[in-house]
This record gives structure tokens, C-alpha cells and sequence, in this order.
């Protein structure tokens, strides 16, 4: 009896073959997208943000701009500044002039000197700054908290990814050595972190809030990458900043971070 094989079937073991082959294929490139770690798209992140190198001569930031704040009884906005230099000291003005509502102009001037912190605030009273609102500063070194994160963060794990507006990103749970967590999104085209979720506690809001921080309009100064436009959200309320200038490594007062004598 011949028991060779027919054209049908060596035929349709070729096909059956290429069919083999072309999966394994698709399986090989899909590896790196599915496998990403956490330290790779964070050099990745670093990378497209204007490099190790570039980050690592910044040693300020000022920035000025304009900030939107909504509020039951209608936008409030006015003029922005921020200051920043490392490892971690930060300072926001804001103004807010409340003279439509029959108010006065309001002062919000957070100040953190890299170790306490402290808010002029002519709405609210002045305080210092407590908590996990503490400890979360602390933790915001500049120019960013990945650049050295093996030192100051005590793990960080991919989660998966998420759409961020109509685009896809790579959500980063960071756990830092003391405060609270983070989750960082990074859009997995541009490597740009586009958002980041945080849980911490406010006395003057009630306790526990989650604030979403949203980054865009993102645009080149000395090489570095620099989110012009911020939205901030609460489920108190809504902050939009938007940048007209920043500048880098200008000479900051270093009593401007501090808590004012006699406050």
C-alpha cells in the first residue's frame, strides 16, 4: 500500500506550517509591548523628557502663568508663580481677586523649605503644612522623582495600562520609603507622565480626598521637557494652570521657601 503523502495534504501541512510560523512571529514582537518593567519605561520616560544628562544640570525652575479655579459660584482666576529647586524645595503663589464676589484679593502662598511646610492663605488663615500633604512634598524632588527614584522610592510596579483621555498609558504604582503612594501614568507613545492619583489627607476639606493631577501642552525649555498646561482636581474643587514662562537654574532667595519671621 502507498502510504505517501497526497499534494492535498502536503499542501495543507505547508499552509498549516506558515500559519505556525507567522504566530510565533507575532508572539516574538509582542513580547517587548506586553513585558514591559517599570524600570524600562521609566528610562524611557527619562529619555524622552530630554535625557538623564539634561535633567541632571537643572537646578532650579521658575515659572509664571495664570490659574483658573472653579467654585460653586463661578470661575476664580489670577495670576501664577512657581518656584523650584533641588533637591525639593517648591513654593506656588497664587492671587485670586474675589472683588466680583464682593471679597478682596486672595493670597495662597505654599512654601515647603525641603523639610516643613508652610501656607499664607488670606482666605482659609495661615498653618503650617501637616500630614501626608507633608510627607507628599517632601517627596516631590525637581526636576523629577524618577530621576533617582532607586534611592528614595521603596518600590514601583507596573499596573497595567489605562486610557488617559483617548490614548493609552502605562500606570506606575510608586511606593515611596515614607508617605503616601502615586499612581503615574505615562502615555505609552510619548513617555510623557500625564497623570498621577494620589490619596491625601486635607483637615480643611474632611479628611481623606483623591487628587488627580492631569499634565499637557508639553514643550521644550533647554532641552527638557515641561508640562505648560495642569489640571488639578478634588471632589472640592478644580484647578487649571497654565504657563507663559519658565526659566531654569536662575538664582532663587532661599528665604523665599520658608515660613516668613513672625508668622
Amino acid at each position: 500500500m502507498d502510504i505517501s503523502e497526497t499534494p492535498l495534504e502536503v499542501d495543507t501541512m505547508k499552509r498549516s506550517l506558515r500559519l505556525m510560523v507567522m504566530s510565533a512571529l507575532v508572539a516574538l514582537w509582542s513580547v517587548p509591548c506586553l513585558a514591559q518593567t517599570a524600570d524600562e519605561i521609566i528610562e524611557k520616560h527619562l529619555a524622552a523628557s530630554g535625557g538623564r544628562d539634561a535633567l541632571s544640570k537643572l537646578t532650579s525652575r521658575t515659572a509664571i502663568g495664570s490659574v483658573t479655579v472653579g467654585t460653586p459660584v463661578g470661575d476664580l482666576t489670577g495670576p501664577l508663580e512657581v518656584y523650584a529647586k533641588a533637591p525639593n524645595k517648591s513654593r506656588t503663589l497664587v492671587k485670586l481677586d474675589l472683588t466680583t464676589l464682593g471679597g478682596n484679593m486672595v493670597i495662597n502662598d505654599q512654601r515647603f523649605d525641603g523639610n516643613t511646610g508652610y501656607v499664607i492663605d488670606t482666605f482659609n488663615g495661615n498653618r503650617e503644612i501637616t500630614g501626608t500633604q507633608l510627607e507628599a512634598m517632601r517627596n516631590g524632588y525637581f526636576p523629577t522623582p524618577l530621576l533617582n527614584y532607586k534611592d528614595r522610592i521603596s518600590e514601583i510596579t507596573v499596573a497595567g495600562k489605562e486610557k488617559v483621555g483617548e490614548k493609552d498609558a502605562y500606570i506606575l504604582q510608586v511606593t515611596p520609603k515614607a508617605g503616601p503612594g502615586v499612581r503615574m501614568f505615562i502615555d505609552t507613545d510619548s513617555f510623557m507622565v500625564v497623570r498621577t492619583i494620589m490619596t491625601i489627607n486635607v483637615p480643611q476639606l474632611g479628611g481623606d480626598i483623591e487628587q488627580v493631577v492631569e499634565f499637557s501642552d508639553f514643550r521644550e525649555v533647554d532641552g527638557v521637557k515641561v508640562a505648560f498646561a495642569t489640571k488639578s482636581s478634588n471632589p472640592a474643587q478644580t484647578v487649571t494652570a497654565t504657563l507663559t514662562e519658565v526659566k531654569h537654574n536662575s538664582e532663587i532667595d532661599e528665604s523665599s521657601f520658608s515660613r516668613p519671621a513672625g508668622q
